[in-house]
């Protein structure tokens, strides 16, 4: 039987993946564990996927790993999620691999401890460069949009901080309409330092975003999947990677436009 990895197209991996890694409380439940166990079944499998996608060459690798929202679930769920965090975050996974770890989102509603395990392995792994591991941690799309907002008003108030390629209105202090653009709103999200995801990918069957890199995603590929995060190994990573290069990314053109792209290419 043919595995799923012969029939990659290595040219054509994406570059950034996101993941939505859904289904350990549910995996848990359905197997009369606390949903604590699931949770800790996911840190394996973040593991897996880490080292597979160094493999295959992914670039960035972002794991929606605690959202803004999850602060409002039961505060021992909470906290064993903070200690889990503490616990996951193996420097051999990193080192090993040659990965560097990233994090997006409110950093300062972490507990102390947590803070502090991220900036170690953040500052010992900087110089990792076969792929980024971003974790959003309190994260959520609509919270970094408004905080983007925020430190584009702070700097037009501050006109000693403003770029030089915006001074352009002294009088108001004010940025013309025709300065604020996708870019300008790109550089000013937490996730500036990285392309946007190619691909999204969401475990455990349910069918929504859920307030993750809404604007990120704008032209990613999306792939649901019903297996529990837990349960999602290399071939089901696989198995994502060729629906996706199955398929064909136009960004608004027509498929008669890309295939003479395409074609003019191979001229």
């Amino acid at each position: 039987m043919t595995k799923m990895i012969d029939q990659l197209d290595r040219n054509r991996i994406p570059e950034h993946i996101a993941i939505i890694m859904d289904g350990n409380g549910r995996w848990a439940t359905e197997r009369g564990k606390d949903r604590s166990f699931g949770h800790q079944a996911g840190v394996e499998a973040v593991h897996r996927i880490t080292e597979a996608c160094t493999h295959l060459g992914v670039k960035y690798l972002t794991l929606y790993t605690f959202s803004t929202e999850n602060w409002n679930r039961p505060d021992e769920e909470v906290s064993a999620l903070m200690g889990l965090i503490i616990t996951a975050l193996e420097e051999e996974l990193f080192m090993k691999n040659d990965v560097r770890l990233r994090v997006i989102g409110d950093f300062s509603r972490l507990p102390d401890d947590v803070q502090q395990k991220l900036s170690g392995v953040m500052e010992h792994t900087k110089d990792n460069k076969t792929m980024s591991m971003v974790l959003a941690l309190s994260y959520s799309s609509r919270w970094e949009i408004t905080e983007a907002v925020k430190k584009i008003v702070t700097e037009v108030h501050d006109m000693e901080e403003l770029p030089q390629n915006i001074l352009k209105n002294w009088v108001t202090g004010g940025v013309r309409a025709e300065d604020v653009t996708e870019e300008f709103i790109s550089q000013h999200l937490t996730t500036n330092f990285m392309p946007d995801p190619d691909l999204l990918i969401r475990t455990g069957g349910e069918l929504r975003i859920s307030n993750f890199l809404l604007w990120q995603i704008a032209y990613a590929e999306l792939y649901f999947c019903d297996t529990y995060w837990p349960d999602f190994d290399e071939e089901c990573l696989h198995q994502a990677i060729i629906s996706y290069q199955q398929r064909q990314r136009r960004f608004g053109k027509t498929e008669a436009q890309i295939e003479r792209e395409a074609m003019s290419q191979n001229d």
